[in-house]
């Protein structure tokens, strides 16, 4: 499936470092985490990170994943909110005008607290001009993965429809077919009181 549209293709990048289909995280070290931030423009290379630093950033993809379940019918998640909206916090948020008539949501921190409300600043300007809605977590529970629903009905479910969506179909399939061979339960006849 094609990627979201720039810059919000990043914050689907950020979330997608962890697969947990595989079990592979991208972001497993420090040093992984400066190298995805330096290689994304998101900072400078050679930044700096701690193993704080990694954990908070490791919160904060969770938190974009479940508010990308929401997109997919899932019910909202405060504590995601709560997380997502101290990141910004703590980057500092700068509004500015652009050149070409646009506004860009940006972050006056250093280091990665900076970086990351960058990445949040992609995502409240999508939340502005329509698309945030059109990022989406998968269904799939093994999966998880966020993808950009590019269907014009905005009903994509899955990121793969071979893959994960096939693998819910076979499911519901199963369920429904154990119920139809279940046996009926058997009915006693209703006694009533003697006379």
């Amino acid at each position: 499936m094609p990627p979201a549209p720039e810059p919000l293709d990043l914050v689907e990048a950020f979330v997608n470092t962890l697969d947990r289909q595989r079990g592979a995280d991208a972001l497993a070290t420090p040093a992984d985490l400066a190298a995805w931030l330096g290689r994304n423009g998101l900072a400078e290379d050679g930044i700096k990170v701690t193993a704080t630093e990694l954990a908070g950033a490791l919160e904060l993809r969770e938190a974009l994943r479940a508010l990308l379940a929401e997109h997919n019918d899932e019910g909202p998640e405060p504590a995601a909110i709560a997380v997502v909206n101290r990141a910004m916090a703590a980057a500092g948020p700068v509004l500015r005008f652009l050149p070409a008539g646009g506004i860009e949501l940006g972050a006056a921190a250093p280091g990665v607290a900076g970086a990351l409300g960058h990445l949040l600043g992609i995502a409240f300007a999508a939340v502005a001009d329509g698309n945030w809605e059109r990022l989406k977590a998968c269904r799939e529970p093994r999966c998880r993965r966020a993808f950009y629903d590019h269907a014009r009905n905005r009903g994509g479910t899955w990121c793969d429809m071979a893959t994960c969506g096939s693998r819910a179909k076979m499911r519901a399939y199963y369920r429904r077919r154990r119920s139809a061979d279940a046996p009926e339960p058997v009915k006693l006849p209703a006694h009533g009181p003697d006379r």
